[in-house]
């Protein structure tokens, strides 16, 4: 397992740079400076039926430095790492605070943290990506590919692989000094039906997921059974019949249930965006501060945690951007509302004593905001296995897959629909259905979850691409989460409703 930094990053000029900036931007009148040097890597491969599309190896790489003076923000950024430059940063900083100072509406305050000297982190991977050959990467992609048009069923296929390397060092005045390097992997392989029929496609359920190239072999994510059961899913959903609409037992698999956690509670329970203080990306949130310990969330089934420490989670880090330490706390405990996600300036702004580690930046170009750390929801620990849910069903749509969702602008009203619906007659699975959504609020939906699978049930879930801000950045995240079944829930027959 890696368990080191790469040693080309080790050798630029962390640590003097850092102090230059730090040095010039407190001699200049800065209370607080953080600096971030960060180098991120992104790699992408994509083929349209066994054959290359689009290939593409980037990488950023600059300084940012952060300051308060008098209670206001400064930032200021360069891909150029020299001590000139992270003097000059630090100065434009300082400028910039005095600047807006006039403007600003409240005092910026942090919360305190402990100092965290010369420490460094290196998520939990085995094989650089980047050290894989780029033939070897087709290769694997290919041989997927070629196994589904192998099948009469499938026309066309799709797959694509990004893989990412962020590096970061991170330095403030209080003394703080880390260093950092995860890896993360997310591929994806479609197959599509064109006929008669129109158009249909089903793709993998494999999840993004901090691994590195030991992820597309099979002895975690069995790709080569997945791919051999794809072709014959397909053909079946081609053949099935529209969703009659109306109320339905749902039992979700999680490589749905992830999205829903992560629109409905994830983005629900950003303090900023509770508080209003994010409200032109995506909106606010129903779950205001004054609901906190009161708000029935969902059932008493219903244990949602965030987190910074799964091992493998694609929010999972050592620190955060702002030095504070990873954490894991309680969200939503016994179906009440009980935490929120919190960066040191939002905490502070609340009157609580500590951040729990959500600041990120997704380039040093950009500043640190409060992002979503991991968000999941816990697996029964005697809870049944997937057998014995379907099992418990007497009618109902079993769901796997993510695919199109939609939700308002409070994180309350919301559609969600997937890639597979399975049918649920007496506790057997009868046969597939298409053209399925599923609509609810927030509460009322998971207000009905009445079961909830066990640890064989759980499945890391998340997305590369969650976005946030203005100017926009971009996150990864993970969400965990078991099967669970969610009681008389509206389905919308998606066709159907074209044009209403």
């Amino acid at each position: 397992m890696a368990n080191t930094v790469d040693a080309d990053f080790l050798a630029l000029p962390l640590s003097a740079l850092s102090d230059a900036a730090i040095d010039a931007a407190k001699a200049a009148g800065a209370s607080h400076v953080d600096v971030r040097i960060e180098r991120t890597r992104t790699g992408y491969l994509s083929l349209r039926d066994a054959k290359p599309e689009t290939q593409s190896d980037e990488s950023n790489l600059g300084i940012g430095v952060r300051v308060i003076v008098d209670g206001a923000w400064g930032f200021a950024s360069s891909p150029d790492l020299s001590n000139d430059t992270a003097k000059k940063l630090a100065l434009s900083a300082v400028a910039m605070a005095k600047t807006s100072k006039p403007l600003s509406t409240d005092e910026i305050k942090l919360v305190s943290e402990p100092v965290y000297p010369n420490k460094t982190w290196v998520s939990s991977y085995k094989i650089d990506p980047f050290l894989i050959s780029d033939s070897e990467k087709k290769d694997r992609l290919a041989s997927l590919s070629s196994k589904l048009l192998a099948s009469s069923s499938v026309n066309h296929t799709s797959a694509h692989t990004m893989f990412v390397k962020e590096q970061k060092h991170y330095a403030d005045s209080a003394g703080t000094s880390t260093t950092q390097q995860r890896v993360r992997v997310q591929t994806q392989i479609e197959a599509i039906s064109i006929g008669s029929h129109g158009f249909e496609a089903m793709r993998t359920l494999a999840q993004p997921a901090g691994y590195g190239w030991e992820w597309m072999d099979n002895s975690i994510w069995d790709w080569d059974s997945e791919i051999a059961e794809l072709p014959s899913l397909l053909a079946e959903k081609v053949a099935s019949p529209s969703v009659e609409p109306g109320r339905y037992d749902l039992l979700i698999h999680p490589s749905n249930l992830w999205l829903t956690i992560h629109e409905s509670i994830g983005h629900a329970t950003e303090l900023d965006r509770a508080i209003g203080y994010e409200a032109n990306y995506a909106g606010t949130s129903f779950a205001t501060p004054e609901k906190l310990g009161k708000l029935k969330y969902g059932s008493p089934l219903m244990n949602v945690t965030g987190d910074r420490i799964t091992e493998h989670g694609l929010s999972t880090v050592g620190f955060d951007d702002e030095g504070v330490a990873a954490q894991s706390w309680d969200i939503v405990k016994d179906g009440i509302l009980v935490g929120y996600q919190l960066d040191r300036r939002i905490a502070a702004a609340v009157n609580k004593e500590r951040s729990n580690g959500c600041a990120y930046a997704d380039s040093p170009s950009h500043v640190p905001i409060q992002r979503m750390p991991n968000v999941s929801l816990k697996a029964d620990p005697n809870g049944p296995d997937l057998k014995g849910l379907i099992e418990s069903i007497d009618d109902g749509i079993f769901i796997l897959g993510d695919k199109s969702w939609s939700i308002d602008m409070q994180r309350y009203n919301f559609q969600f629909t997937g890639q597979r619906f399975h049918r649920i007659k007496g506790g057997k699975i009868v046969g597939q259905l298409k053209d399925v959504a599923y609509q609810a609020t927030t509460t009322d939906f998971w207000g009905a979850m009445k079961r909830v699978g066990g640890p064989s049930t759980y499945v890391l879930g998340g997305a590369f691409n969650c976005g946030k801000a203005q100017p926009g950045q971009v996150a990864a995240v993970s969400h965990g989460c078991p099967a669970a079944i969610f009681e008389k829930i509206n389905i919308l027959n998606t066709v159907s409703e074209v044009g209403k």
